[in-house]
């Protein structure tokens, strides 16, 4: 394959989809290391660092949540968020019978409720404050720098996890440093001005 006339980037080759690397320039498929299963990609995706955030709901009038790190933007126009639970979790298929959630992303200062909600079985919301949001009334944990409450709009089986897709119907910035995952550790970001 040969470069695209106007071609910024001599190295790569564009394709219909965008730039692509050729094989020499990534090492070649010679060189990639076989998947050794579930654990190899865990290893390997563990250098992707995330936010952390704790899913929330209110159901037959009793909070209920809990952790989780797949969490992304899907769509604006319509607006769109994206979580992904476990199938193992005890926790959504109540969160789903309830038909709405609340994404509550945590700040630097909240590993302690991070590891408490990814405990099952515990009084999770136990010492926790917190208060009922306007429109769907999830949870809203103080302390967070961020919440998006949402309207499950569709739920898609992807493996060991199903696929949420989340209609934000409210959104609240309450700033400070968010909590980051990395490598299996937690620490904060900041950025300069």
């Amino acid at each position: 394959m040969t470069d695209s006339p106007g071609n910024a980037f001599p190295e790569y080759v564009v394709g219909r989809a965008g730039p692509v690397l050729p094989p020499s320039a990534v090492g070649g498929p010679e060189h990639l290391p076989a998947t050794d299963g579930p654990e190899q990609l865990r290893k390997t995706l563990s250098h992707f660092a995330s936010g952390v955030t704790i899913v929330t709901a209110l159901r037959e009038g009793v909070p209920v949540g809990f952790t989780c790190q797949s969490f992304f933007s899907l769509s604006l126009d319509p607006p769109y968020v994206a979580i992904a639970p476990a199938k193992t979790s005890t926790t959504w298929p109540l969160i789903a019978e309830v038909g709405t959630f609340c994404v509550n992303i945590l700040s630097e200062g909240q590993k302690g409720l991070c590891r408490s909600f990814a405990v099952s079985g515990a009084d999770k919301f136990a010492g926790v404050q917190w208060h009922s949001s306007q429109v769907t009334s999830s949870p809203l944990l103080a302390g967070t720098v961020a919440w998006v409450d949402c309207k499950v709009e569709l739920v898609h089986s992807a493996g060991d996890h199903e696929l949420v897709v989340g209609r934000v119907v409210d959104q609240q910035v309450q700033g400070g440093v968010p909590l980051i995952f990395y490598q299996s550790r937690f620490g904060g970001v900041t950025f300069d001005a």
